[in-house]
């Protein structure tokens, strides 16, 4: 699992059948409480995150089983808001 922080919104009008109705934000990945380089897209299916938060987020098999459809083309899924984080 990941940790990142939704910095921007994606618009896609021609997709995949199974990705129709799913959001998709674009998520700079923090490692070490730090920001890094590197982005991901993941999408959004119930979490409704937005631009600013702290997010959770599933990658390969995990996220398509997050779906529940194991053949959809997804490789990172949403799957929580980060409230704070307890040391």
């Amino acid at each position: 699992m990941l940790k990142g922080k939704v910095v921007g919104n994606i618009v896609s009008t021609n997709k995949f059948d199974s990705l129709k109705g799913y959001k998709f934000l674009e998520i700079q990945l923090i490692e070490n409480k730090t920001l890094t380089d590197e982005f991901i897209i993941a999408v959004d299916r119930s979490i409704s995150a937005g631009i600013g938060e702290e997010v959770l987020v599933a990658t390969g098999s995990a996220a398509r089983v997050g779906l529940d459809d194991v053949n959809s083309p997804v490789d990172a899924l949403v799957v929580g808001i980060i409230d704070k984080i307890q040391n």
